[in-house]
């Protein structure tokens, strides 16, 4: 699953780096190629339904088979033509990667229930070694051999993470997730996860979560840039402390709850270094470095926590799958908007206090979201 993980981001981030360079590649503009990191998010909340349903009809193992399987099809198709073809492989990328997001949760569900918050540390810290290392890796790779086997190398790697995955299901159960209840309590008693509380805080909690993530990510490098008068590959270089330090996050988490701190204490903790970057970028640039590093540490930290959470919070493994299908859809469609959302509040008032000031609301939202979500009751086991 950590080796899953590791690829889970790369075949969109690793655009990031050469996007100069995949531009002049295919014959359009750099803000074109842009579109083709927008499109995995936004298929990451599109999609998120139908992988839903999928995982139910063909099992968790097959479902991950797929989307390894699928993740290689489409790298492979997006570095072989021309800009429309390139747009063909990020949709099956984004489809492919979508099916993981959903069923990872349930595996966590399934097979470590009893140490979910660890396993989801993890997890998230693998997502975030696997962005580090691509952001590294891919220009040298541009470089050496050429744009379009940089990012057809990491369809390789899916490969080999896929005959991992093999191995280390083989001989096991591939039935499709069906309900495990709690206390008896029958599938159509639990009732739509829409109707419940619990998961539109999540929801909300994940789409505060997610909409400043992308944000920042996109546009942190431009905000160094601007204000701290980086060259681009300066600035790109500074901002990945933010991606580095989700590590420390992801891992972190899990050793604080494992000391019986309070998962309540352990978000609200985790909200506040995560508003310290928008809040600090606006009052103290120069010491973007500090914040940068509690940022990322935050929303690798929080990513645990919110799915911690699904696991904890969900009664049966199928409502497992069903919030989990839904804390994405909408958090990711909101994440696809973030991006735009604060490139045009950038453009529209030439400078980034506005912008900034959005995501600090984001992050307010996800912050009142989670602790409601901290506080309610823990499903039966």
């Amino acid at each position: 699953m950590l080796a899953y993980a590791l690829n889970l981001r790369a075949p969109f981030v690793s655009l990031a780096p050469i996007v100069t360079t995949v531009a002049d590649g295919l014959g359009v503009t750099p803000e074109t190629v842009g579109i083709l990191t927008g499109i995995p998010v936004l298929c990451f909340a599109l999609a998120a339904p139908f992988a839903s349903m999928l995982l139910a009809r063909v099992g968790i193992e097959r479902a991950i088979t797929l989307s390894l399987l699928g993740v290689f099809v489409g790298t492979c198709i997006r570095s072989a033509g021309g800009f429309d073809l390139a747009v063909v492989g990020t949709v099956i990328i984004g489809a492919s990667i979508t099916i993981g997001n959903v069923s990872v949760p349930v595996l966590i569900s399934r097979d470590f229930s009893s140490s979910a918050g660890a396993v989801t540390g993890l997890y998230t810290a693998a997502l975030n070694l696997g962005s580090v290392i691509t952001t590294v890796v891919t220009a040298p790779l541009a470089t050496a051999f050429g744009w379009r086997w940089a990012l057809a190398a990491w369809g390789l790697v899916m490969l080999v993470a896929a005959v991992l995955w093999q191995r280390a299901t083989a001989g096991r159960d591939r039935s499709p997730v069906h309900l495990v209840p709690a206390h008896g309590t029958s599938d159509a008693e639990l009732g739509s996860v829409w109707r419940r509380g619990i998961a539109w805080c999540l929801t909300l909690t994940f789409v505060g979560q997610a909409f400043s993530y992308y944000a920042v990510t996109t546009w942190l490098p431009k905000i160094l840039a601007d204000e701290q008068g980086m060259s681009d590959a300066g600035a790109g270089g500074a901002a990945s402390l933010f991606q580095l330090f989700g590590i420390i996050g992801g891992v972190g988490v899990p050793l604080l709850l494992a000391r019986r701190l309070p998962l309540r204490a352990v978000f609200a903790g985790m909200s506040l270094l995560w508003l310290s970057l928008p809040v600090g970028l606006l009052v103290a640039p120069e010491l973007w470095p500090l914040w940068a590093a509690l940022a990322g540490t935050s929303q690798g930290g929080n990513f645990t926590v919110i799915f911690t959470l699904v696991v904890q919070r969900s009664r049966a493994q199928s409502e497992a799958r069903r919030m989990s299908a839904m804390i994405q859809g909408v958090g990711y469609g909101a994440a696809a908007a973030g991006p735009y959302a604060i490139g045009a509040l950038h453009t529209a008032t030439d400078g980034w206090t506005v912008p900034l000031l959005v995501v600090i609301g984001a992050l307010t939202l996800m912050t009142v979201s989670g602790l409601l979500a901290t506080g309610a009751q823990r499903a039966p086991a």
